[in-house]
């Protein structure tokens, strides 16, 4: 019977804990709008929200082009969603990628 009280609290807590979470997850995505990029390199598409619009120029950043990059998570090359547009102006922000990555968007 202690054993199954046991199973049962461990249950509940994880139950808690996933749920907590889960909401602490969507509420850190700004407006909650998730984007896409396809990651070449994997073959797999990855789900994004931006976290910061703009960044100053420095440091490492990885090319975002039409919604496509070479690298992301687990590849060498792959900077944690530090993307530069090319563009006019060029730009810099920051929109980690949400795995697990999957082959359709």
């Amino acid at each position: 019977m202690n054993t199954k009280k046991m199973i049962l609290g461990v249950s509940a807590i994880v139950v808690l804990a996933t749920a907590y979470f889960a909401v602490e997850a969507m509420a850190n995505r700004g407006d909650g709008a998730l984007g896409v990029v396809y990651v070449t390199s994997q073959g797999l598409y990855y789900d994004t929200f931006v976290s910061a619009q703009s960044l100053p120029p420095h440091g490492p950043f990885q090319l975002l082009e039409n919604g496509e990059t070479e690298f992301g998570p687990g590849d060498r090359g792959y900077v944690g969603g530090r993307w530069y547009i090319p563009g006019n102006p060029d730009v810099y922000l920051l929109c980690p990628l949400l795995g697990p990555g999957r082959l359709a968007p």
